[in-house]
């Protein structure tokens, strides 16, 4: 049988270090440690680039896509309630950028936290709900397009850009 899934949930576990981590900055800026521009630089740059343009895309554009073609077989429809949550991320993303840019302490604080948070729950319900949901709805002929398209995915990221540079943490 093919799982189609363990190579998001285990991308995802990249995405949760780094959202620990920053976190954790974020305690420490509040108990008086100077903001490290660098660190949020590649924070922001890690969740433009790999949780969302990679790993999000592959959810989206792929994933779900399948998902939606069996959309019968599913007990109900959760899609939406990802997409949204996608959505929220790049928001509270803009709203660390902005931060970071205006030195905004509060702001990115506020932001890098909310988005965290976020992802920390949507990932739990992705790991949890939505994608034993789709190794049960799929057939194995679209588990094997779905595993072909990840294939293409990530020789497309990879090649344009090197994967290991984004996981600093």
């Amino acid at each position: 049988m093919n799982n189609i899934t363990q190579i998001l949930s285990d991308e995802h576990q990249y995405i949760l270090k780094v959202i620990s981590a920053a976190l954790n900055e974020c305690e420490l800026i509040e108990n008086g440690k100077e903001v490290d521009t660098v660190f949020f630089e590649k924070t922001i740059d890690f969740i433009k680039n790999y949780a969302d343009k990679f790993h999000h895309a592959k959810e989206e554009d792929i994933l779900f896509k399948a998902m939606l073609e069996n959309v019968d077989g599913l007990h109900c429809n959760p899609i939406p309630v990802m997409l949204h949550e996608h959505q929220e991320g790049r928001e509270y993303l803009q709203g660390m950028e902005a931060g970071l840019a205006n030195k905004n302490n509060t702001s990115l604080i506020e932001n890098t936290r909310a988005y965290g948070y976020l992802l920390q729950q949507h990932i739990y319900k992705e790991d949890n709900v939505l994608y034993p949901m789709a190794e049960q709805a799929l057939s194995e002929e679209q588990k094997e397009q779905v595993n072909r398209l990840y294939e293409k995915a990530d020789n497309a990221f990879n090649n344009l850009r090197n994967v290991e540079s984004l996981k600093f943490v």
